[in-house]
């Protein structure tokens, strides 16, 4: 008897993505579930009359970050809220592949929580850059009193740049046009945002530009060895510190014991390796590495 097998579905492939469970499954299903949350309760305000009396619907008025600071401190959850919230199908499927593409390139360098931070800290430094340029600005007082800020862009965009700047030679396959680098896309997206300032969206776009210059820091400060922000990843941060520092007089290499000293130099080494690596990727592109530097830099992106 013979059996043929079948490609899976797209209903499959759909089901087994955020059956796993990972961070990037998770938020791509917190912004579906808060878009049809915010789609079922403006259809029943408009059903009943129950817009607000300058047309600006309830739902978004609460969740939305104002740029107003008399309104942002009425509702400082707004800089959080906001990043999960979309005005529109279009809006939200354009973010959303945005970040499902930054971050399966970021996934392969970074962890999952590193991937959660750069998310959050982009969309909130987004938000920065929104509500500082128009309270400072003279073209948008105007607008002030009543602008309002959605949507996941600036935290995609973050992931996409940081992906970008940490691995400028990966280089990955589009439609229509082929291989192209990851440094000339993040820079095809920076440049389309400050092209657009003056265009219909102005505070969205410098809030992306927030998010880029997010990623850009984390990822830089990553390339460089070093991690600043690692106390934001591990809640538990301290405690694995203070583990690690009693641990370095008690680690043994070849069946003897490392004092300070030794156990320093071995961890130089082990970063230079990683710098060694890095500056390949610089250069050649990720697909350069041999398996073993793989599992390297694998490794060291979850410490």
């Amino acid at each position: 008897m013979m059996y043929q097998a079948h490609p899976p579905q797209f209903s499959d492939s759909v089901k087994a993505f955020f059956g796993r469970k990972t961070v990037l499954s998770r938020l791509i299903l917190i912004n579906l579930l808060v878009f049809l949350l915010g789609y079922i309760v403006h259809l029943g305000m408009w059903l009943f009359k129950l817009e607000t009396a300058d047309g600006i619907r309830l739902f978004t008025e609460w969740i939305a970050v104002p740029s107003s600071l008399a309104r942002l401190l009425q509702k400082p959850w707004t800089p959080f809220t906001y990043m999960f919230l979309h005005e529109n199908f279009f809006h939200l499927l354009f973010n959303m592949v945005t970040l499902y593409f930054g971050s399966t390139i970021f996934l392969k360098y970074f962890n999952d929580r590193q991937l959660l931070l750069t998310y959050l800290i982009g969309g909130l430094l987004g938000a920065a850059f929104y509500i500082l340029a128009f309270n400072f600005f003279p073209v948008f007082l105007e607008a002030n009193p009543f602008a309002l800020a959605l949507g996941a862009s600036a935290s995609a965009l973050a992931v996409v740049i940081a992906a970008a700047v940490f691995a400028p030679q990966y280089t990955v396959d589009l439609m229509f046009i082929g291989q192209v680098r990851m440094k000339y896309i993040a820079l095809f997206f920076i440049l389309m945002d400050i092209f657009s300032i003056q265009g219909n969206n102005p505070g969205g776009h410098i809030a992306h530009l927030g998010g880029a210059v997010w990623g850009a820091i984390y990822a830089l400060s990553l390339r460089k060895g070093f991690n600043h922000f690692r106390g934001l990843q591990r809640v538990k941060g301290s405690r694995i510190r203070k583990r690690r520092k009693q641990e370095s007089t008690a680690k043994s290499y070849g069946g003897r014991p490392v004092n300070d000293d030794e156990y320093n130099r071995q961890r130089n080494e082990r970063q230079q390796e990683v710098d060694r690596i890095l500056d390949k990727i610089s250069k050649h592109g990720y697909d350069s590495l041999s398996e073993q530097e793989k599992a390297i830099l694998f490794s060291h992106s979850r410490k």
